[in-house]
């Protein structure tokens, strides 16, 4: 062979070799992710599952296999991943074999029950409802910090707080149970021992005036009506406690948009009209405010109070019997010509 072929020959295999690694170096370093792509890989996921929630976001999902095989990369790890547009294969790869996946924000206020809180979780992570509600009424969770099944939900402050999507749900109750603690700090704890309530006693009351009132402004009014009341133990005679009573014996889904005579009858430590002091736990889950609401209550002599026909979501308050009876005689005939039954 002269050496005009000889050069020829490894000219040819430069240029193959070059070709084939400019090939491989674009397989495993060139750019792979097309669009922006939030990617959420479930606890369960095999890399297959992967590559076919992949299959609109990259180049090749047959790639995506190839270099995760050549990488070692077998088993993803759960949880919620952000995909830049132009990542490379051997980015992508690293970025869920190392499981540093992003965190999200969970808020939750207004749910009335542990079921639907669970509802609630259930939709902004992985963990489903049934496990979180079992979880959440764990016997000896409940009994070693001291919660009830009834008293379970004052547990859980409404906020919006940061979780991995994966999460499990004893981990979420673990964060709830810590982020509970560090709600109570001293200063809210001194404030619930100077008006001689406990931490559930002051949730208690939070849940009430939560239910009673529309306007936030008005919430340390109304805590320090019942205040009064509670002091000089007369009933609270809270509506939204009746109304707790009728769902009870009805179910949690019945409507109650006017409070009944005979719905004052109900038996039932939570019926704040036969009962003096508080229910024994709270009626519904009460947000931040409501709570500060009590442990900073406003000082008055108000005893009564009514909703008020002149300015709709506020409150009538009186410090006398024949003022309430006059503003409550007003609000009856608003009611009743608007048909209100029920």
């Amino acid at each position: 062979m002269n050496k005009k072929n000889i050069y020829g020959s490894i000219i040819t295999l430069f240029i193959v070799g070059a070709i084939i690694g400019f090939n491989y170096y674009q397989k495993i370093f060139g750019k792979a992710v097309t669009k922006e792509t939030i990617l959420y890989i479930g606890s369960k996921h095999s890399l297959d599952d992967v590559k076919k929630q992949l299959s609109t976001s990259i180049e090749s999902p047959e790639n995506f296999i190839w270099v995760a095989n050549r990488k070692k990369f077998t088993t993803p790890k759960g949880g919620k991943y952000i995909l830049k547009e132009g990542m490379s294969m051997n980015d992508l790869v690293n970025l869920l074999r190392s499981g540093n996946q992003t965190p999200i924000k969970i808020s939750f206020n207004n749910q009335d029950t542990l079921e639907k809180l669970a509802g609630r979780i259930s939709e902004q992570i992985e963990t489903d409802s049934v496990s979180l509600l079992q979880t959440m009424l764990d016997d000896t969770f409940l009994k070693t910090n001291g919660f009830t099944k009834k008293s379970a939900l004052g547990m859980y402050i409404p906020n919006s707080y940061e979780f991995y999507w994966n999460t499990s749900a004893k981990k979420f109750r673990a964060k709830m149970l810590r982020e509970y603690k560090r709600f109570w700090n001293e200063s809210r704890i001194k404030k619930a021992k100077n008006l001689n309530l406990t931490q559930d006693q002051v949730i208690t009351l939070a849940s009430i005036v939560q239910k009673e009132t529309a306007q936030k402004v008005e919430r340390p009014i109304v805590a320090g009506l019942y205040l009064n009341r509670l002091k000089n133990n007369w009933p609270l005679q809270a509506d939204p406690t009746i109304i707790y009573c009728v769902k009870e014996v009805n179910g949690q889904d019945f409507i109650v948009k006017r409070v009944l005579t005979k719905d004052l009858e109900i038996i039932s430590p939570y019926n704040t009209y036969k009962n003096t002091g508080l229910p024994p736990t709270l009626i519904a889950m009460p947000d931040i405010s409501a709570i500060d609401a009590v442990l900073n209550y406003k000082k008055h002599s108000y005893y009564y109070m009514c909703a008020s026909v002149e300015k709709i979501g506020f409150h009538e308050f009186a410090n006398s019997l024949a003022q309430h009876n006059r503003n409550a005689a007003k609000y009856q005939r608003w009611i009743s010509n608007r048909g209100i039954n029920r």
